[in-house]
């Protein structure tokens, strides 16, 4: 992209010197580390700059909220999930657990993996996910479902669109 097609820098000064103290602090109640806080006031202020429209918004705060609280949601996504990955391997026995380099490159799999599902509709995931990790037919997906096979295929082609439009 170029620079045109990005938030003009102004604005985004202008939000940030106004507002980025503000920004910390709510962050910093709702998540009750600073620096967790702090890391993700910048990611805010990452995507705004990364937004095509202009940033005056009439309500700014309002407007950083909004980003900051879809951060906050995958931020405690994202914890819950290592806690999952981490009691799972806790219980390995010590010959099977993977390295460190191992568990840095699953969690960021599964991290990706999380975020491409959370993008679909609630019945095209659970379609994809019988289909894809519990290995059901399609006829099975759709007695589970209660829908038809038809639609079953519809979905699973609504599902593997979306993973190729992801797909770097």
């Amino acid at each position: 992209m170029s620079a045109a097609e990005f938030a003009p820098p102004h604005e985004v000064q202008s939000l940030y010197s106004n507002h980025h103290g503000w920004l910390q602090g709510w962050l910093r109640r709702k998540l009750g580390c600073p620096h967790n806080a702090a890391d993700l006031a910048q990611d805010t202020f990452v995507r705004v700059l990364g937004k095509k429209e202009p940033v005056a918004a009439a309500e700014p705060r309002a407007y950083l909220a909004t980003i900051a609280h879809g951060l906050v949601v995958d931020f405690h996504r994202r914890r819950a999930l290592e806690r999952a990955y981490l009691e799972t391997l806790a219980a390995l026995p010590e010959p099977q657990s993977p390295s460190l380099e191992e568990r840095a490159i699953v969690l960021e799999a599964l991290s990706a993996i999380d975020a491409m599902l959370d993008g679909m509709k609630p019945a095209i995931r659970q379609a994809f996910i019988l289909s894809q990790l519990e290995g059901l037919t399609y006829a099975q997906i759709a007695q589970r479902l209660q829908v038809t096979v038809r639609t079953v295929n519809n979905y699973m082609l609504k599902a593997l669109e979306h993973c190729y439009l992801l797909a770097p």
